[in-house]
C-alpha cells in the first residue's frame, strides 16, 4: 500500500462531490469515464487498494479482500473487459462485512439486483451474468488504470451518482481546500438565485468578448 492519507482527511471528502473535485483538478481527473454506480445509493469515500488482473479473472481480487483494511476501496483494473464479471454478491458481502468502503471495477459485475438492493458502493463499466475465472495472473498494490486514469495505492477515492474521482494522496489537502472553497461559493450562488439577486451580466460580457453580434435588435444571436 502506498502512503496512507490521514483518516481524518479522507473523512472530510464525505461532504465533497465528485464534480467539485474534478473542477479543482482541471476537470481531467474524474475516473467516471465509463464507470457508473450499481448500488442502491450513497457516497463512497476511502483509500485505494489497487488490483491489476487478467480480464475476466478475479483470483487477485479475492486476495485483495483478505488483505484490505476497513475504509479501503478496492480498485480493479480488469482491462475494461465486459464479457465476464469480476465481482458479485458473495464478494460484496465479504467486503461489507470487513468494513471496506467500496469497489471500483474497470470491468463488469453481476448479481446486480442484490447489489442494487443494498448501499455498499459498487462502481463498474457494466453487468453480465457470466462469471470469472480464478487462475491469475495478477498484481496487488501497483499503479492501475481505471476509467482512463492512473490510480496509485493510497490515493483517496470518492464516488457518487456522477461517477468516481481519485485524488493523489500528496495533493489531497490542497484539493480539499480548493473544493471546499468552491462549495461555499456555489452555496452563495444558490442563495442569490432564491432571493432574486443573482448577477447574470457575465453572460453578455463573455458574448461581447467573443465578438457575438445581436441580429436586428432582437434577442437572437
Amino acid at each position: 500500500m502506498g502512503r496512507r492519507p490521514d483518516p481524518s482527511l479522507v473523512t472530510k471528502f464525505r461532504d465533497i462531490g465528485t464534480s467539485l473535485i474534478s473542477d479543482n483538478m482541471n476537470r481531467m481527473h474524474a475516473v467516471g469515464s465509463g464507470l457508473r454506480p450499481f448500488h442502491g445509493g450513497g457516497r463512497m469515500v476511502g483509500t485505494a487498494l489497487t488490483v491489476k488482473t487478467r480480464p475476466g479473472d478475479n483470483l487477485m481480487v479475492h486476495k485483495a479482500i483478505d488483505l484490505a483494511e476497513p475504509g479501503d476501496v478496492i480498485v480493479v483494473d480488469a482491462g475494461g473487459e465486459t464479457t465476464q464479471a469480476i465481482i458479485g454478491e458473495i464478494m460484496v458481502r465479504l467486503a461489507a462485512k470487513k468494513g471496506l468502503a467500496g469497489f471500483v471495477i474497470d470491468g463488469c459485475v453481476r448479481d446486480t439486483e442484490a447489489i442494487r438492493s443494498g448501499d455498499f458502493p459498487v462502481f463498474a463499466r457494466g453487468a453480465t451474468h457470466r462469471g470469472p475465472y480464478k487462475d491469475g495472473p495478477g498484481e496487488i498494490n501497483v499503479p492501475v488504470s481505471a476509467g482512463g486514469m492512473v490510480v496509485h495505492p493510497g490515493d483517496i477515492v470518492v464516488g457518487d451518482s456522477d461517477g468516481v474521482a481519485v485524488i493523489p494522496a500528496d495533493m489531497a489537502e490542497k484539493i480539499y481546500e480548493l473544493a471546499s472553497a468552491q462549495k461555499k461559493r456555489e452555496e452563495a450562488v444558490f442563495a442569490a438565485i432564491e432571493d432574486g439577486t443573482i448577477d447574470r451580466s457575465w453572460i453578455d460580457a463573455v458574448l461581447v468578448q467573443k465578438g457575438c453580434e445581436w441580429v436586428g435588435g432582437s434577442d437572437k444571436v
